[in-house]
């Protein structure tokens, strides 16, 4: 059974269940054609002694929300509630007597609820879309805690709407003026070897969106090509070894590079090397480690 409580959503199966029924109507489908999904595909689910009684709770609540309950899903709960088999079921799995008291009582009032008629059905939610903050190839320069500016190379952006990430790699400029396309193309990736870090590139999905309390001073200096796609769902890059972590806070662009650079004053810099021209450009295979 999973993660399970006394109250009919509580538990693994009803909220799988539940949750894939309102993504789909959230989509546009009817509620009757997902019903038809999920009963096709859940008869091993369904057949589950354990299991199945949440099924069936979760496809008659999301039904009765959206004012679709089928006389033949409602008959079924029914059954299963006035039967005792739900409640057998919880003794089976040794659940405690004063839990299947509580239930028994969740239960009771869960049918009565199916009994009544919801007076409006539920509105689908539309999923809202997220815009990354910037494009593929957007050269980003920032001031540096020593006066001097730095910078960052945005290798990719995110195509789902509901995410919208940046994969952005810190860079080892620190100059006086303010870089050019030139700089960045020229430039290495920042290497942190300061804390638990081990000569390991600072390239990130960052997600939006920038955060409101003093956001970091970001400035978009021009655009360099990007040759390779990148996706946030891999690990590993067919085009090199790297494995880019995952991060809200943008402060750590800045962050990474001034704690780096603070590092190096009194120990070694890092030994690998890996150039901004080897993560924008489509080349053999680039050994970094």
């Amino acid at each position: 059974m999973g993660t399970w409580g006394t109250a009919i959503k509580d538990n693994d199966t009803f909220a799988d269940i539940y949750g894939e029924f309102f993504e789909l109507y959230n989509e546009g489908e009817s509620p009757q054609n997902i019903s038809k999904k999920l009963l096709a595909e859940n008869q091993e689910l369904i057949a589950e002694s354990e299991s199945s009684s949440d099924f069936w709770f979760a496809l008659a609540l999301a039904q009765w929300e959206t004012k679709s309950l089928d006389n033949n899903i409602f008959s079924t709960v029914e059954n299963i509630i006035l039967s005792g088999k739900d409640l057998e079921n919880w003794r089976e799995l040794d659940a405690d007597e004063n839990d299947i008291k509580k239930r028994k009582i969740v239960l009771e009032k869960f049918l009565e609820k199916l009994k009544s008629e919801k007076p409006k059905s539920k509105a689908r939610k539309k999923e809202k879309t997220i815009t990354p903050i910037y494009q593929t190839g957007d050269c980003i320069c920032f001031k540096l805690t020593n006066g001097n500016f730095g910078g960052a190379v945005v290798l990719s952006t995110n195509s789902d709407p509901k995410f919208g990430l940046n994969l952005i790699a810190s860079t080892n400029i620190n100059q006086t003026s303010k870089p050019t396309i030139k700089d960045f193309e020229n430039a290495n990736v920042l290497m942190c070897n300061f804390g638990n870090w081990k000569d390991n590139p600072k390239i990130t999905w960052y997600f939006p969106p920038l955060p409101k309390n003093n956001p970091p001073s970001f400035e978009v200096v021009g655009k360099t090509q990007i040759e390779i796609d990148y996706e946030s769902k891999e690990n590993r890059s067919t085009a090199y070894e790297f494995h880019p972590t995952f991060s809200g806070g943008w402060h750590q662009i800045i962050e990474a590079v001034n704690m780096q650079f603070e590092y190096e004053k009194n120990n070694s810099i890092p030994k690998n090397i890996l150039s901004i021209a080897q993560v924008a450009k489509k080349k053999k295979w680039w050994k970094i480690f």
